[in-house]
């Protein structure tokens, strides 16, 4: 079992604290151009504000399309100490400019395999695993689509599969497909933004199910749930899925970094959010959430 990461391929223990679901570099056609994260430098300065903090590795959700930048990845990584994991996938029709997706949907799961396995772009850094993006509460046909190119990638390399869920929903419409339907292995993928729909009852029936269950923020986007993710949490670490728990930051915006930006940014996760988790849970919670959980979630016999 290894974890990709844009240097080399880690034994899982080697990961360290980790940073579960983030950004260092992101485009977006919903996005101002002001906000567009395109700095080599403030990606740096923020990585090293992580590392700082006790941060060892980031997993960067940014999928194909949306600058992710991986030809400065490999130096941020060397300079910084910090372990970056780098996606593959592709995000939501609206993110991308008018006729983008339609170039690519054809040639999807070839795409996401190449970029598992020889290299993302003119560059050798491979991909870790697979962003993809369901709809809001239902998936709509190119969600399914996407979500059926990741299966078919997921199979060929056993890429674990990260899914962005529109405010939080449709994570259950997510695993009848991919789970029920296209045999992905539960532990294969791992459910975002559950933070931003902050129903226990839910939370509990995807845990049943098997998937990992990631609580990513605070965002200045979504930052009204964040009174609500500590019931969320204890909901779950009471039910026995402490096990099943990752944590991120999620910074999407410019303006949203702690080194360069207004924050709260990565560093929050350690500053501030894992005391209190030490401090509400127990030591034994945070480790699980911010090191073991990722070192398995993230983990697979690469076929490639």
């Amino acid at each position: 079992m290894r974890v990709r990461t844009v240097l080399n391929d880690l034994v899982p223990g080697a990961l360290g604290v980790t940073d579960s679901h983030d950004h260092l570099f992101f485009r977006s056609a919903a996005l101002p151009a002001e906000q567009v994260m395109d700095d080599g430098e403030a990606a740096t300065a923020e990585v090293r504000a992580f590392a700082d903090a006790g941060g060892q590795a980031i997993v960067q959700w940014t999928p194909h399309g949306l600058n992710r930048r991986a030809d400065l990845l490999p130096g941020i990584s060397t300079r910084t100490g910090v372990a970056i994991v780098a996606a593959t996938g592709l995000h939501r029709r609206e993110h991308y400019p008018d006729g983008y997706v339609d170039k690519v949907q054809d040639q999807l799961t070839e795409l996401f395999v190449q970029e598992l396995t020889t290299g993302i772009g003119d560059t050798q850094v491979r991909a870790g695993l697979i962003k993809v993006a369901g709809g809001f509460h239902v998936l709509d046909d190119h969600a399914a689509h996407v979500i059926r190119a990741a299966a078919e990638a997921h199979h060929a390399t056993n890429a674990p599969i990260a899914v962005h869920h529109e405010l939080g929903s449709a994570a259950d419409a997510v695993l009848d497909l991919l789970v029920d339907t296209l045999d992905v292995h539960p532990a294969a993928v791992i459910l975002g933004h559950l933070n931003r729909f902050p129903d226990h009852r839910v939370h509990l029936e995807l845990a049943r199910r098997g998937a990992w269950l990631a609580f990513d923020g605070p965002s200045r986007a979504n930052s009204a749930t964040d009174p609500r993710l500590m019931d969320c949490l204890g909901a779950l670490i009471d039910a026995g899925y402490a096990d099943r728990l990752l944590l991120g930051g999620d910074t999407t915006t410019a303006r949203a970094r702690a080194a360069t930006g207004e924050g709260p940014g990565m560093p929050y996760l350690l500053t501030h959010l894992r005391p209190r988790i030490t401090q509400y849970f127990g030591a034994d919670v945070a480790e699980a959430a911010f090191r073991s959980n990722p070192a398995r979630a993230f983990a697979t016999d690469w076929r490639a």
